[in-house]
């Protein structure tokens, strides 16, 4: 399965922590300091899109929510700290 993250300059463990939870194709992408960053993403991609509130500008996040729900696609808003992101995966498996 496959995630992209989108947020955050340094991710830590959570790359390793999603693993646990089967997804092993796990793309990065900052978004900070970017104008036109809608034009890079392709959502369609990925199983499910993580982003990373805490790092994101709201355009950037308007511009991935509009392309995940014209895929269909789940989308998951948490901090960076793992215990939001495990509590946000755990009711997008449920």
């Amino acid at each position: 399965m496959s995630v992209l993250i989108v947020g955050g300059d340094k991710l830590g463990n959570i790359p390793e922590k999603l693993g646990k939870f089967g997804y092993k194709d796990i793309k990065h992408f900052c978004g900070r300091k970017c104008k036109n960053c809608k034009n890079l993403i392709n959502v369609e991609k990925f199983d499910f899109v993580l982003v990373l509130v805490d790092y994101v500008s709201h355009p950037l996040c308007k511009s991935i929510k509009d392309s995940a729900r014209n895929s269909n696609m789940p989308v998951i808003f948490s901090k960076r700290s793992w215990v939001n992101i495990e509590k946000s995966l755990k009711e997008l498996v449920f």
